[in-house]
């Protein structure tokens, strides 16, 4: 037997506050009701959202973890314990975002889900039902944008202290007698401040800015994620062997310019190239990309 709840209760959901009780009650029609014993698995890792899913009675446990198959961290950081009345996922569920954790249930719970194509199809026949939603939902991603912002702050004002401080070693690595220590030091202290340079951070391409590679059998395959030295592939050891040299064009949005790099790392998860030194051209238009995306990230 379901659990009897009210407007007013799905009210206390950002997502559904200032909608009426009417249209409430017609949204959730759509519904389906059911209840799953302790232990049960919602979704996991790595999977792509069909519904979108609202837990009414019970609890449910997230776990951030890898897609299926690959080891279970084993730290508890980031677990959160949802009890109802709350969403599980919803924009992850309402943007297609692959899963970044599994949901099972600690405790027998009740759950309403709908299918997203059904979902969507409501919200096409209700549009006065579809517009409170989906402004909720604006302002949902908006305290996201304004607390990741707010943690990205923190990081990078740690970033900033921790390159200082390496450069400071650095130098007194070189100020100092030399040693069978200075050499190995001095190397490791060089390549991690290389690579913290905000230059060198990898983003993601988008729907609307995509990338891909064309290698030279004609095989097309997209950029997972971009940066001017690096780019990461989907690939796997059989396609790719690590410290191998590879060359191919690079589909950009702006244009096709060709490249070459050494394959610094395979995975499962795809193949990490650094990309050799370009001629100004060429490096000026990949630049012009990757500050794209990377604006995307920032609220102007």
């Amino acid at each position: 037997m379901s659990t009897t709840i009210t407007p007013a209760d799905l009210r206390t959901i950002p997502l559904f506050r200032e909608i009426t009780d009417a249209h409430l009650t017609t949204l959730t029609a759509t519904f389906e009701k059911q209840t799953f014993p302790a232990g049960e698995t919602l979704f996991t890792a790595g999977s792509l959202p069909t519904k979108f899913l609202l837990l009414v009675r019970g609890e449910v446990l997230l776990t951030p973890g890898p897609a299926p198959g690959e080891p279970t961290p084993e730290s508890t950081e980031g677990r959160y314990q949802l009890r109802g009345i709350a969403p599980i996922g919803e924009l992850g569920a309402l943007t297609g975002i692959t899963r970044n954790t599994t949901a099972v249930t600690t405790t027998d719970a009740e759950i309403w889900s709908v299918e997203l194509f059904t979902l969507m199809a409501f919200f096409e026949r209700h549009g006065e039902v579809a517009f409170p939603f989906y402004h909720n939902l604006l302002k949902v991603v908006s305290d996201k944008v304004r607390r990741d912002r707010r943690r990205m702050d923190d990081m990078r004002a740690n970033i900033i202290r921790t390159q200082k401080a390496m450069k400071k070693l650095r130098e007194l690595v070189l100020e100092t007698g030399e040693t069978p220590l200075s050499s190995p030091i001095f190397e490791v202290l060089e390549e991690l401040i290389e690579k913290n340079r905000r230059s060198h951070y990898r983003v993601s391409p988008t729907n609307a800015l995509t990338a891909g590679v064309r290698l030279d059998d004609g095989t097309t395959l997209p950029v997972l994620d971009i940066s001017d030295s690096h780019l990461k592939l989907v690939g796997t050891p059989e396609t790719f062997s690590q410290g191998a040299t590879v060359s191919f064009v690079l589909l950009l949005p702006s244009g096709e310019i060709p490249v070459s790099g050494t394959v610094e790392r395979v995975s499962r998860d795809g193949a990490v190239v650094n990309l050799d030194l370009m001629i100004d051209g060429y490096r000026s238009i990949l630049g012009d990309y990757v500050t794209r995306l990377q604006m995307l990230d920032y609220v102007v």
